[in-house]
Formats: structure tokens, sequence, C-alpha cells
């Protein structure tokens, strides 16, 4: 199993990379998720993402846009993404 910090630090290169984002804030939510289906130590997270990529996009637009970027990682375990996506200064 992959430990917390391999999953956020491999979390936070993709979405750099994919995003340039402004702002990027990655939290663990796991032991919030003990006994649930998917549930690990490093399995659930919730994202804060400001990135100029998101201008004039949906909410749902934005999300697929994480998911797609993330694709490798739902591969590889991750089970759940909280996603809190903008624009600047929305």
């Amino acid at each position: 199993m992959a430990s917390q910090e391999n999953v956020i630090k491999r979390l936070e290169d993709t979405l750099r990379a994919a995003f340039q984002p402004e702002a990027l804030n990655i939290y663990n939510d796991s032991a919030r998720h003990a006994g649930h289906a998917g549930a690990g130590e490093a399995t659930h997270f919730r994202i804060v993402l400001t990135a100029e990529a998101f201008r004039g996009q949906s909410r749902v637009a934005r999300h697929r846009m994480i998911y797609s970027a993330l694709a490798g990682e739902f591969e590889g375990g991750l089970h759940a993404l909280q996603i809190t996506a903008m624009a600047p200064d929305e």
C-alpha cells in the first residue's frame, strides 16, 4: 500500500503539471472514512485548487478535468475525491 506522503506527492505533482495552479491544498480524509467501502490509509482526499484553466468552465467540466488528470491514481487505489475547483478571483 502506498504511503500517505507518496500519494499526496503524486497528486500534487500531477495537478501542478496539469493545471499550473495559483493555489493547491490537498487533505487526506481517509481516516474519516474508516469502515467504508474502499477505505484505506491513503484513499480518500479533499483538494482545493485554484487555476486559470478553470475559467469559464462549469463545475462538472472542472471535475471531469481533474478526474481525467488523476485517472492513473484511481487505477492505483485512489477511491474518492472531494473537489473544490475555481478560477482565480472566484
